[in-house]
């Protein structure tokens, strides 16, 4: 596989990083190294399963094999610079890419009530910064840097299960591509990634466990649909109506909630899956009587849930987290359109971890956004 073929983002200058690879190219760098394929099994299953970097402890490989793998590609990894843990157990991680830039991902755990763990879920960026703009969230105001390889979405999850397991015994249960980032933005990586995570010679998870978020982009969305990927969908919608998401998400002018529409009915079609709606309840702007009847039609434009989530406040930003009593009357309103809904505290707001608060604040660069 000829280096000008590769995307230019995952070239160092003289040697492949091997993580920037999905799993058919990580195929073709070994057939073009005139190897049988069964050596880009091994390769993968050391750098996901047993996270290895360096090709002399790969001891299943031959001394000669080493020395020619050494010599035209790096296995790169990203590094865990900081941790920061919440009260509620939530933990955050500030994760440095071998370019210098940085992301977060958080890890949420979730308990019984007898205080065992039923279930450890990882929120991941894709992402470093976002273009979108939305104008609730920090990492928005970041704005867009680069887009993440799947070697360094996977790491994240990687590095969080390894502290998973010393914390609590076992491995993660969930992952939410819903970090830093929008992921449809950056779907080659993001679909690669997550057929990384569920191989059986990686992690293992199943499809059924991973969902991916979206601001509401339609023509991966009916990609996805297409390709036949199992992994779950969640539309970021926090409002109901084009004239409110006008508002507070950028993207909707051009992806309005009839194209939004079309592309949900389409994926239902195709796949047979339901999806999820993630709704942030903002205090006197989406958390009103016609908010909910306007949400409960959505709701029925295929088979879906809807998250209702009491958002954490972000500095800088005029729209608050809706009080309780507003909050009482949205969910009441709902069930009475019989919409299957839940809420969702967000967690680990005493470190910022919560949604729409990962950012890279202390001397970060400024990237691109919708309209700049």
């Amino acid at each position: 596989m000829n280096t000008t073929e590769l995307p230019e983002a995952i070239i160092d200058t003289k040697k492949i990083n091997l993580k920037s690879l999905g799993r058919a190219e990580l195929e073709a760098f070994c057939t073009d190294m005139g190897l049988k394929r069964f050596r880009s099994d091994q390769l993968f299953q050391w750098m996901y399963q047993k996270d290895v970097t360096d090709f002399n402890q790969m001891t299943n490989l031959s001394k000669d094999l080493r020395q020619k793998l050494t010599e035209a590609a790096v296995v790169g990894s990203i590094e865990t610079a900081s941790q920061q843990r919440s009260a509620d157990g939530t933990i955050k991680f500030l994760f440095s890419l071998p370019d210098g830039h940085r992301v977060e991902a958080v890890m949420i755990p979730d308990f019984n009530d007898d205080e065992s763990v039923r279930r450890l879920t990882v929120c991941v960026s894709s992402q470093v910064g976002c273009v979108f703009g939305c104008s609730f969230c920090a990492t928005g105001k970041m704005g867009f840097l680069r887009h993440l390889h799947p070697g360094e979405i996977v790491d994240q999850v990687v590095k969080i299960n390894a502290v998973t397991e010393e914390l609590y015994g076992r491995g993660i249960s969930n992952i939410v591509y819903m970090g830093m980032g929008e992921p449809l933005h950056n779907y080659k990586a993001v679909t690669e990634s997550a057929a990384i995570i569920t191989d059986e010679k990686s992690l293992g998870l199943s499809p059924k466990r991973i969902t991916v978020s979206t601001v509401g982009l339609t023509k991966q969305i009916r990609k996805i649909a297409d390709e036949g990927h199992t992994f779950r969908l969640a539309v970021s919608l926090h409002a109901a109506s084009d004239e409110k998401r006008d508002k507070i998400m950028p993207i909707n002018s051009s992806l309005n909630l009839s194209a939004l529409r079309e592309a949900v009915e389409h994926y239902h079609a195709k796949t047979g899956l339901p999806l999820t709606y993630e709704y942030l309840l903002f205090d006197d702007f989406n958390d009103g009587p016609e908010d909910a009847r306007m949400l409960a039609k959505i709701a029925r434009w295929a088979p879906s849930k809807i998250n209702i989530i009491m958002y954490n406040n972000v500095a800088g930003v005029s729209l608050q987290r809706a009080r309780e009593d507003r909050l009482d009357a949205f969910m009441r309103a709902l069930r009475d359109y019989h919409v299957r809904a839940t809420v969702r505290r967000s967690r680990g707001d005493d470190i910022d971890a919560g949604c729409g608060q990962l950012a890279i604040r202390e001397g970060q660069a400024k990237g691109k956004t919708i309209g700049s």
